[in-house]
């Protein structure tokens, strides 16, 4: 598998990342069966939270095997410096670690919340302690939102932020002030070296109140190998500052990010599009979240 320097933290880190709210709601029998999936394909950079139910649970068991060998990051959503702090510490007794390699500050969607992780006795302040004490290598941000880019790139302004994790697809790209607050994070993010990194590449659209919902996505995902390619061609394609993507999270489409990761070289941003641009029903995820 490609892999791409993590900005300033400096980890070759594979293009996919394992995605681990995959495992949030699954037993271990099934995540032992992905994971390993993963690690078969070249995936050396595995991304949680405390928040994704039981996956650090599941990822737990693991530690003692591949700790040294792979990258490790996990989030916590809290706001408060006392509760974040808490969290953190959870987090490490979870996944049956002294250390993480970076944490995250999870769902940074708007200034509201940038507001009070970054005011004083906010949970950017625990995010900090955590990485003096080595318990934690780097910080960083994510989000999900139509505003999840110019956010950040706010947040970057108020903190050194190590890494950000932000929404990038073909179809939210489409959207012109949309693209704008991307490119502009990434050229913030490019004056300091810090590591960008890409979600819902592969979402597709909201779920209908009609349909079933055969994923455990709260999205509904791209899930035919050639506009799956075609999602991962164009992003690494038209991106090479963003460092990775992170895998759905569903353990039955991983195989399918793995085939179409092998064979994204093969199609240019352009060819990649004219895919995605047959795709019926295609939308940004953001119109309508379930939390």
């Amino acid at each position: 598998m490609q892999t791409r320097r993590l900005g300033r933290i400096g980890h070759d880190s594979s293009v996919l990342i394992y995605g681990a709210a995959s495992l949030s709601d699954v037993d271990q029998d099934t995540a032992d069966a992905s994971i390993q999936e993963a690690l078969d394909a070249g995936i050396n950079h595995f991304d949680v939270a405390r928040d994704y139910g039981d996956a650090e649970l599941r990822l737990g068991p693991w530690m003692p095997r591949i700790r040294d060998d792979i990258f490790l990051a996990t989030k916590t959503g809290e706001r408060s410096e006392e509760a974040a702090w808490r969290q953190i510490n959870e987090s490490l007794e979870r996944l049956q670690t002294d250390h993480v390699d970076l944490i995250q500050l999870h769902a940074v969607c708007d200034l509201e919340n940038l507001d009070l992780l970054t005011a004083p006795g906010g949970g950017l302040a625990a995010a900090v302690r955590a990485k003096e004490e080595g318990l934690a290598g780097a910080i960083g941000v994510t989000g999900h939102t139509h505003a999840a880019p110019s956010v950040h790139t706010e947040a970057l302004r108020r903190f050194d932020f190590d890494s950000v994790l932000t929404p990038v697809s073909y179809r939210l790209a489409g959207d012109p002030a949309y693209r704008d607050d991307l490119e502009g994070l990434l050229e913030a993010a490019a004056r300091t070296d810090a590591a960008v990194m890409a979600i819902k590449a592969i979402a597709r659209r909201n779920w209908r109140d009609d349909e079933p919902k055969v994923y455990s996505t709260w999205y509904r995902p791209l899930d035919e190998q050639e506009p799956i390619t075609a999602a991962v061609a164009w992003v690494l394609g038209t991106y090479p500052q963003i460092t990775g993507i992170a895998t759905a999270g569903e353990t039955r489409l991983l195989r399918q990010m793995v085939d179409a990761e092998r064979a994204s070289s093969q199609l240019t941003p352009e060819e990649a599009a004219r895919v995605l641009d047959r795709v019926e029903d295609y939308s940004s995820p953001f119109i309508a979240m379930p939390f």
